[in-house]
């Protein structure tokens, strides 16, 4: 049996209207970890068979993560400010940030979805 892949193109009607929703203090302590550039702390909130989808691209476990995390972290100087969060279903969030910096456009609005398993991250997709 395949996991299905989770969709996050739901109407608004269907989400939960919890806003901002509260989120487990996995994702919260990952937030933290992400921002400080603490990639030990970040690494520890995934599964191992976790994946993370940014710009496109799909990054999968632990060594390919950390290497995307510690490539956004010198890429880039920039701030970051949660602005929301809407639970999506039982093991589902989404956070958006406000992020500001000197990367092409300078501004831009993320959302961080992430997908639970047994308390752990397992699946990150960052898009606009």
């Amino acid at each position: 049996m395949t996991p299905r892949e989770p969709r996050f193109d739901q109407a608004a009607k269907e989400m939960s209207s919890d806003y901002p929703a509260a989120l487990p203090e996995v994702i919260t302590s990952y937030l933290k970890a992400h921002q400080a550039r603490d990639l030990d702390a970040a690494i520890e909130r995934y599964t191992d068979d976790a994946s993370v989808t940014d710009e496109g691209r799909t990054y999968n476990g632990p060594d390919e993560i950390r290497a995307w995390l510690s490539r956004s972290a010198s890429e880039f100087s920039y701030t970051i400010e949660m602005t929301g969060s809407t639970r999506l279903g039982e093991d589902r969030y989404d956070v958006t940030h406000h992020l500001e910096g000197n990367f092409p456009g300078g501004k831009v609005d993320l959302h961080f979805r992430f997908t639970m398993r047994d308390g752990k991250i397992a699946r990150l997709v960052i898009e606009e």
